[in-house]
């Protein structure tokens, strides 16, 4: 089985994360002025965003790395001894 959680965490944390980058870029600032200006949902959708693609590009790499392994003939312990 080829299941790999890093998937659909990447995934989601992308789609959550786009949605608060898209807000934060729609929102008024006065939205921001108890957080001192600082417009949280676009910083925290980019942190998301990150997190996300990491997740994501993790998984396709060690999904990579499994198809090569699987492919590589395993030496038997004749050939190691150059037998």
């Amino acid at each position: 089985m080829n299941f790999d959680l890093r998937y659909p965490i990447g995934i989601m944390f992308s789609v959550f994360g786009a949605m608060l980058v898209i807000f934060g870029l729609a929102s008024e600032t006065k939205l921001y002025e108890r957080s001192l200006g600082i417009n949280v949902n676009l910083w925290w959708g980019l942190v998301l965003l990150v997190f996300g693609a990491t997740m994501f590009l993790m998984a396709r790499r060690a999904g990579r790395a499994a198809k090569e392994s699987a492919a590589r003939p395993v030496p038997t312990p004749a050939a190691k001894n150059g037998r």
